[in-house]
């Protein structure tokens, strides 16, 4: 049986994702890193929404980030996202928490 500190890092990795626009950024980021102003241009949304929403993200550990000069680069962490092939060979985008896993629809 999991522990309590499990089931709370599972439902807190949810509850960052229980907002269209990170799911839309989880989406955009499974096609590689971005910093906040390509990720804002792509969305069509204002900077400090991106930020924001990037920050809750961070905080989920559900994107990771990278210093490049003056540029914080933010990409999906590894431990939790995955793309791969499905049983027909479509591609899927999978989020996997350990908890529980889905996929993203890539169409």
């Amino acid at each position: 049986m999991k522990k309590k500190r499990e089931y709370e890092l599972c439902a807190g990795r949810l509850k960052a994702l229980a907002d269209p626009d990170r799911l839309r950024i989880v989406e955009h980021l499974f096609s590689g890193p971005m910093n906040v102003s390509q990720l804002s241009e792509a969305l069509g949304e204002e900077i400090v929404k991106v930020s924001h929403h990037l920050g809750v993200l961070r905080h989920a550990d559900v994107v990771q980030t990278e210093k490049q000069g003056r540029f914080v680069i933010y990409s999906l962490h590894p431990d939790v996202a995955a793309v791969g092939k499905d049983e027909s060979m479509a591609q899927v985008r999978r989020i996997d928490f350990g908890c529980c896993s889905f996929d993203l629809d890539c169409e």
